[in-house]
Parts: C-alpha cells; structure tokens; sequence
C-alpha cells in the first residue's frame, strides 16, 4: 500500500546502452567544436593582429567561465 516510498527502476541495459554511447556522442561534439574553432580562428588571422588581442581575451574570458560553470555543476 505505500506506493510513494518506492524508487523508480531504470533497466540495467538502458544504463548500460548510454554508457557506450556517452563517450561517442563526447568525441562527436569535440570534433564539431575543433572544426569551428579552426575556422574561426583562421577568419580572425586573416582580419589582422588588432582584433587578435580582443579575440584571445574573450576566448580566455570563455573559457574560465566555462570551467566555473563546469565545476559548479559537476555531479
């Protein structure tokens, strides 16, 4: 009678299926943003040395913010 204590019960194969699939879909969408970076980065040096400082700025501006919300997030 005391349906509200139980847990839900996920199936060990679906875990197991995401578990195969988490490190191909990681290794898809860092390639993605390799790709984007390359080409952005090889637009930037044909624009010149003057927006090359504002560009690495924002970047590591980026990036910090990123780690941040990384680690605040992190399970």
């Amino acid at each position: 009678m005391d349906d509200v204590s139980r847990s839900p019960v996920v199936p060990l194969a679906e875990e197991a299926l995401l578990g195969l699939l988490l490190p191909f879909w990681q290794l898809v969408i860092g390639a993605v943003v390799l790709v984007v970076v390359l080409l952005s980065l090889a637009r930037l040096a044909r624009r010149g040395r003057s927006r090359m400082g504002t560009a690495l700025l924002v970047t590591a501006a980026a990036i910090v913010g990123l780690t941040v919300l990384g680690v605040l997030f992190q399970d």
